[in-house]
């Protein structure tokens, strides 16, 4: 075995054993980053009294017609794994009354989320609610790692870490004060510039390069939150385009600005591709500073800004596949719907998704110039120093000799 081959297992192993870490103490803990736990009977959103449950027989397999949809359905006895009513024996029905997808039929061992709801009578009945996926879901969470590790071998690995950060940012920073009713363009600013400020620090190192990135980084930020802001105002969105915001309105105690989590949710959308478009421009100064030393700050943005170019130009299609693949179902909405283009555009939940994506390309496009400027005045100012620092001793041993 090689040694490189050496190093990624080892690699993998570390990383496998923080994956752990983080399903078995991190994850479980979210919660008590919040700024205080949600009693039960507040919670809005997800049922109540939902618990895992084992399927121990198929007792019946059929199938139903529903209107004109035709479809299996099955009866199950299940066993509740959880909560107070671990041990009980229920059986519930999957497919008779809802409709459901072919090809998914339960089986025998499979494991269910079911709502258990207290009937007036004081009967107790359980009711399918969705599948467990935590084995499946952990499953591609090593494979994530794994692949990391061999692919990016231990920048890949302080990649992974990053994203842990990124998930304690959000979690214990963000949302609980966008909650706490602080400002969440400010909140969300700030967090990501904290979150990926260290995240690249901790990537890359503590270097000049990474000193000019997290800069740019702050520089692009303010400015993609003034554009956003700019025109989330300029289109009247007030944040009441999805039905989640609307039901967290009327079920929730809790006074949030709509449009605020619009904002929030734009800026830190284009954090991601923020973070590569900087640290990319970051690199190529700082390369062609090492090829020709002599080259001036005009003449690195000049040459940086043309790799700058072609990087916006593929980071803004990706930006867009990304959304219209989030929003493909709504999409073909749109072509069943039968309404004409201009008619749609002006529907809130649209335009949101419209501002989303171009307001969020504003800030990649605003990320070359910034980046590659702020870069290019460090990188020769560090050689001019540098520069300086040698032709001093000369100088000093000159004088001492006459």
């Amino acid at each position: 075995m090689s040694r490189e081959t050496r190093r990624f297992l080892v690699y993998a192993l570390v990383l496998l054993a923080l994956a752990s870490v983080l399903i078995l103490t991190i994850v479980p803990r979210l919660n008590t980053l919040l700024s205080k736990p949600t009693p039960a009977d507040e919670r809005i959103g997800l049922a109540k009294n939902m618990y895992q449950a084992e399927v121990l027989e198929i007792v019946e397999q059929g199938t139903v017609t529903l209107g004109e949809h035709a479809q299996t359905y099955q009866v199950l006895r299940i066993e509740i794994l959880e909560g107070p009513y671990k041990g009980w024996i229920r059986t519930i029905e999957y497919g008779r009354r809802q409709i459901r997808p072919e090809g998914l039929n339960i089986r025998m061992g499979d494991r269910l989320l079911v709502q258990m709801d207290q009937m007036p009578d004081g009967t107790v009945s359980a009711y399918f609610v969705d599948y467990v996926r935590t084995r499946s879901l952990l499953w591609l969470l090593i494979a994530f790692v794994v692949f990391s590790v061999i692919v990016g071998g231990a920048q890949g690995g302080r990649g992974l870490i990053g994203l842990l950060l990124s998930l304690w940012v959000i979690m214990g920073f963000i949302i609980p004060s966008i909650l706490r009713g602080k400002d969440p363009i400010l909140v969300s600013v700030l967090g990501g510039f904290l979150l990926l400020g260290a995240t690249i620090y901790l990537i890359y190192g503590w270097s000049l390069k990474t000193h000019a990135a997290v800069l740019g980084l702050l520089c692009t930020l303010v400015f993609t939150g003034l554009m956003v802001g700019f025109f989330v105002n300029l289109t009247r969105l007030t944040g009441y385009g999805s039905e989640d915001a609307l039901y967290i309105m009327q079920q929730s105690d809790i006074t949030i600005n709509l449009r605020g989590l619009v904002l929030a949710g734009m800026l830190i959308g284009a954090l991601g591709a923020l973070d590569d478009l900087i640290i990319t421009q970051a690199s190529v100064v700082f390369e062609l500073n090492d090829t020709d030393p002599q080259l001036g700050p005009r003449d690195l943005y000049r040459r940086a800004i043309r790799v700058g170019q072609d990087h916006v130009t593929a980071m803004i299609n990706t930006l867009f596949m990304a959304y219209a693949g989030a929003a493909l179902p709504t999409l073909v909405l749109f072509t069943l719907s039968g309404q004409g283009f201009s008619h749609l555009i002006n529907l809130e939940f649209v335009a949101e998704e419209i501002v989303r994506t171009l307001a969020g390309s504003l800030g990649l496009i605003s990320a070359a110039p910034i980046s590659t400027a702020i870069a290019s005045l460090l990188v020769v100012r560090r050689s001019r120093g540098a520069s300086l620092n040698l032709k001093k001793p000369a100088t000093e041993s000159n004088e001492t000799t006459e």
